[in-house]
């Protein structure tokens, strides 16, 4: 005579699981960094030829609307860049601000106005109008400093020599590019990058 087992439904108990996936969602959610806004979004020309940057050691200038931008790789070259700046045009930047300038993305205003910009919160900071660009001129060419000052720190601190690159606004005049390669080429910067934006191959 056969004895017939009776079957019982299976549950899985996903109490464990479920405090899993919340204790991880909220780890990443902690730990993510937004991302900052550009100070200047340019819309770059397409390209077929797609080049990755580097990572470190590296200006970025951007130029777009009129304005010219500048951007550095690393939190301590940043630091030396601003207190070299600071030496040059005799302003005094705190330990506070030198640490607010190693977090930004880049700067536009002149160097009488960064302390303000520092000041400012991340959000008003790329608002339009806040920042008119660096001065670029022959009579005030804080452009050619901020390179020159850039090159001199990204030595001292990775004993590597800076590397350059442009970022052009597709409808930007060729001049205004000219101009920022021009004061590259004064340094004698003769090799640097133009960003652009990668687009599919002609057919």
């Amino acid at each position: 005579m056969a004895i017939k087992m009776s079957k019982k439904a299976a549950s899985i108990d996903m109490t464990a699981m479920c405090d899993v996936a919340f204790l991880l969602l909220t780890f990443f959610i902690l730990t993510a960094t937004a991302k900052i806004p550009e100070a200047l979004p340019v819309d770059t020309p397409a390209s077929t030829v797609q080049t990755k940057l580097p990572e470190t050691d590296l200006a970025t200038i951007t130029v777009g609307k009129g304005k010219v931008f500048f951007d550095l790789k690393g939190r301590e070259v940043r630091k030396r860049t601003l207190e070299l700046m600071g030496q040059k045009y005799g302003v005094a930047f705190t330990e506070e601000e030198a640490a607010k300038f190693a977090l930004m993305e880049g700067i536009g205003v002149p160097i009488a106005n960064l302390q303000q910009l520092l000041a400012m919160k991340t959000a008003d900071r790329s608002k339009e109008g806040v920042q008119p660009g660096v001065p670029k001129d022959s009579l005030d060419n804080q452009l050619k400093d901020w390179i020159y000052n850039a090159r001199i720190a990204n030595i001292e601190v990775d004993d590597k020599e800076l590397q350059f690159a442009i970022k052009g606004d597709a409808k930007e005049e060729y001049p205004a590019i000219l101009k920022v390669m021009d004061i590259l080429q004064e340094q004698k910067i003769n090799s640097f990058n133009l960003v652009t934006g990668l687009r599919a191959k002609d057919k």
